[in-house]
């Protein structure tokens, strides 16, 4: 398989000039020279080519991922049945060299289930003892398929996993493998017998992804590609160091004054109780993005530079992620969703051109 060229920084006008090599490497064990750094960065554009390889017709949604890969962060990913979910976290998996592990989440699944439980263990005078059976959770990429699907009591049971990398149990705090990944899917059609998951665990999110209908040229290849004997299978291209080293790339990316000063802006403009907002937001939103909102736009906005190969966070890079970044932190009250002239991501947009954009 042909790899793909390494991406050349560029500076973005009117943008800072960003990372050198030497300074992406002074810290937190990033890559210490120019040659580490293009390795991290050529090892994710192969990565990206190699999923897209494979996943037809979603580079969006591909990107997406590889941004909440990157980032360190967690990704919902939510469509009707069919649309490949499946199949795009298992090539992720593939691809990236990751451990793999799936829960399928169905109303009578328990949180032990998940995390593990002590169990116990016979030695060979006949005598036992307690030992800690590791869950599932203990992998590096986790599908948490159909996530709604569990009872709330089962769903809280990723929070401390997703938060602070650690499950507790018996006493005991047990440290998750690095890097750690939950990639949960939920299907929006059907809603009898789920459980909607609460603002409080949509927060722990860094994106929610929708998978968009392809389109026909896209099935004609996807029918193509799956119904005959040439099956593309995905190959492993980089490694979980190589996810390590661009998560603490991701980190040092620097973003100018003015854009940071910038997000703040529009995050105070998107809360309906500030006179200073517009008067859409005071009148159709419920609340607004949090603070943890804005910190997952900028670290989102962070991996997008380094996808398209930049050193720095550019306007251009918030507008690519702020939607799915955002889409879960920001929600409509009665009258907004009853009105049908009314969307809440249209609304986000328009907030954040009049804020930060300007």
């Amino acid at each position: 398989m042909p790899e793909a060229e390494p991406t050349t920084p560029r500076r973005t006008e009117g943008e800072p000039d960003g990372l050198t090599p030497a300074a992406a490497g002074r810290s937190n064990g990033a890559p210490t020279d120019s040659a580490a750094l293009e390795r991290a960065l050529s090892g994710l554009q192969r990565l990206r080519h190699e999923i897209g390889r494979v996943v037809l017709g979603q580079d969006e949604v591909v990107d997406q991922l590889l941004i909440g890969l990157v980032s360190g962060g967690h990704v919902l990913l939510e469509s009707a049945p069919g649309l490949g979910k499946t199949l795009l976290v298992r090539t992720v998996s593939v691809a990236a060299g990751l451990q793999f592990a799936r829960v399928q989440f169905t109303p009578d699944l328990m949180p032990a289930d998940v995390t593990g439980t002590m169990i116990l263990v016979r030695d060979e005078r006949g005598g036992g003892r307690l030992e800690f059976q590791h869950g599932p959770i203990f992998t590096q990429l986790l599908l948490a398929d159909e996530i709604n699907r569990a009872t709330p009591k089962t769903q809280s049971a990723l929070l401390e996993a997703m938060q602070e990398h650690t499950v507790t149990a018996a006493g005991r705090t047990w440290p998750l493998p690095r890097p750690f990944f939950v990639l949960a899917t939920q299907n929006p059609i059907e809603l009898e017998g789920t459980y909607i998951l609460p603002e409080a665990q949509l927060d722990r999110f860094l994106l929610k992804i929708v998978l968009p209908l392809p389109s026909e040229d896209v099935l004609d290849a996807i029918l193509e590609q799956t119904t005959g004997a040439g099956l593309a299978t995905p190959e492993p291209v980089v490694t979980p160091d190589t996810i390590l080293d661009l998560q603490r790339l991701v980190r040092e990316v620097p973003v100018a004054a003015h854009v940071r000063r910038g997000v703040a802006r529009f995050l105070l403009d998107t809360h309906p109780e500030r006179e200073a907002s517009s008067p859409d937001v005071r009148r159709y939103v419920r609340f607004g993005v949090s603070p943890r909102g804005g910190q997952s736009l900028l670290l989102a906005a962070k991996a997008n530079a380094l996808l398209r190969g930049r050193y720095n966070v550019a306007f251009d890079d918030l507008r690519a992620v702020l939607v799915p970044t955002l889409r879960h932190r920001f929600q409509l009250n009665f009258e907004g969703e009853a009105d049908p002239g009314v969307d809440a991501e249209r609304l986000l947009r328009q907030v954040f051109e009049a804020s930060a954009g300007a």
